[in-house]
């Protein structure tokens, strides 16, 4: 059955109100910081330096390979309406075109060169660690995270996933602390297999590897609750071991540390959680 002009337009004109809906919807669930949202279709709102860096060269190559497919498609369509045997009964045998030949050589260098630039750029800026304010050990385990701050004293804790809390699936009983504005090194490795320690809206994603410390940085700019997860299949509970970082400012940060300090070091025997907790939470 074929359809009128005025149909397909009248179907084209709804796919696009529904897409500008989606489009809308997903822009104003996207609005919580720190956290996915339903219907979202771009990257968290960026909280660092790094992420910042990472939604730019995202956004930039999606405009780029969204050029590169329209012009294909543009030149598809023409050599399919000028070029086929109805509009061109005496097909041309012209073999060669100089221009065209140089032209797709160098263009395709262009555009590696323009995405390697400031590929290379963000490359550095993840693995170049600048000086840290603040240094945070993450330890993987079966599954959970545990933390140690080496430059504030100590003290250790664990971090379970907490089934009471909000949001479901990435608020847990122990939150890292860290100040805003401050360079934190975070150092990573696991008791027993690869984890991976993820923030979306940090930019930052490392293994924690049994018998490896592998480091990695960030520099919150927002205070806020932010929420990350491992990223490694790292067993049948893999899916119920979030992080969770609230970034605060300097003096509420030294206050932290000091009550933290009493929390975790006056009963040691409560700040470690045994496996089978982990796994009941």
């Amino acid at each position: 059955m074929r359809m009128s002009r005025g149909q397909i337009g009248r179907r084209l004109l709804g796919l696009a109100v529904v897409g500008a809906g989606l489009a809308f919807g997903g822009a104003a669930f996207a609005e919580v910081m720190g956290q996915p949202a339903p219907w979202e279709y771009k990257l968290q709102e960026a909280a660092t330096p790094v992420m910042e860096n990472i939604t730019w060269f995202h956004n930039f190559l999606l405009w780029l390979i969204t050029a590169i497919t329209l012009f294909v498609l543009v030149l598809l369509v023409i050599v399919v309406m000028k070029f086929n045997s109805k509009a061109n009964p005496v097909a041309s045998k012209t073999t060669h075109h100089t221009l065209i030949e140089v032209a797709w050589t160098i263009i395709p260098v262009l555009i590696l060169v323009a995405v390697a630039v400031p590929s290379f750029r963000l490359l550095f800026l993840e693995l170049d660690i600048p000086k840290a304010d603040l240094t945070i050990k993450a330890t993987g385990k079966q599954w959970y995270w545990t933390y140690s701050y080496p430059d504030n004293g100590p003290f250790e804790f664990d971090s379970l996933m907490a089934a009471d809390k909000q949001p479901r699936l990435l608020a847990v009983d122990n939150e890292v602390v860290v100040p805003v504005n401050k360079v934190v090194r975070v150092q990573t490795t696991a008791s027993d297999v690869i984890h991976s320690f993820a923030m979306p809206s940090f930019g930052i994603k490392i293994d924690a590897v049994p018998g490896r410390l592998n480091e990695t940085w960030f520099k919150a700019t927002k205070t806020g609750m932010f929420y990350g997860q491992c990223s490694e299949l790292c067993g049948k509970d893999h899916a119920f071991m979030p992080i969770a970082i609230r970034v605060v400012s300097d003096q509420e940060f030294t206050a932290w540390v000091e009550t933290a300090k009493k929390k975790f070091a006056s009963n040691p025997a409560n700040s470690y959680a045994s496996a089978g907790t982990a796994v009941a939470q």
